[in-house]
């Protein structure tokens, strides 16, 4: 076993002049490995892009503000807006009906006649065989003068269809009586009422909206009675 106080006074051994030589020459090479690793960061650090720190708001002033501008300007026109200005304007299409409608002038056999009355009215015919009034149309009746014979006629039509509901001459011996029990409807009879195409006995009633309309008609035809009668004279027949 080995004996410690004789390992105490062992005293340390001086390197040799060559061992010196190697240390320093060891430690010269560390030093240039410390040196060429810190250049190498350094070049690895600048090579990195200055995009990548600007994500995070990094890299030189300059380049932060040409991108601020960049994002400041207008952005470019869409996909849709280039091809709505390429697409090409619908032509002028026109397409020819396949009927033509020709304008055509109704004639109603009132063009030479000129209107000395008119009021709107509801028109109603006795039915001989049922013994009653039957309602023959709402609408306006006129009394129509002729611009050359100066004849007098009563036409009065239905109101949306405008079918004729009553046509004859107003003659000397027709009676204007006043209905029973109404102040605003009278009654008369006619021998040659041309409503339905033939010349036709009727007895007819007219009803107006209140008395004083129905005053006016009354007057109108007498008037165009005693006209009629000076051109008819005995004859009663249109």
């Amino acid at each position: 076993m080995a004996d410690p106080d004789a390992q105490k006074d062992v005293k340390p051994v001086d390197p040799t002049p060559e061992e010196k030589k190697e240390e320093t020459k060891a430690e010269g090479v560390a030093e240039t490995v410390k040196n060429v690793a810190e250049a190498a960061k350094n070049t690895a650090v600048s090579a990195v892009p200055s995009s990548v720190f600007s994500m995070f708001g990094g890299g030189s002033r300059s380049k932060r503000e040409e991108k601020e501008e960049e994002d400041d300007e207008p952005k470019g026109k869409s996909k849709k807006d280039e091809d709505e200005e390429d697409a090409p304007e619908s032509p002028d299409v026109h397409f020819e009906p396949l009927v033509n409608l020709e304008k055509v002038d109704v004639k109603t056999n009132e063009e030479s006649e000129e209107t000395v009355f008119k009021m709107r009215a509801k028109l109603f015919k006795f039915d001989r065989d049922a013994r009653e009034w039957k309602e023959r149309g709402t609408g306006d009746v006129k009394l129509l003068k002729h611009k050359e014979s100066k004849k007098v006629r009563l036409v009065m039509r239905r109101d949306k269809t405008h079918k004729v509901c009553a046509n004859h001459y107003i003659v000397p011996d027709m009676k204007l009586s006043p209905n029973v029990g109404s102040d605003r409807s009278w009654v008369w009879n006619t021998s040659a009422d041309v409503s339905e195409g033939e010349p036709e006995a009727q007895t007819l009633a007219i009803r107006f909206a209140n008395s004083d309309n129905a005053n006016l008609f009354k007057d109108a035809f007498l008037k165009a009675q005693a006209e009629n009668e000076e051109i008819f004279g005995g004859n009663t027949s249109a």
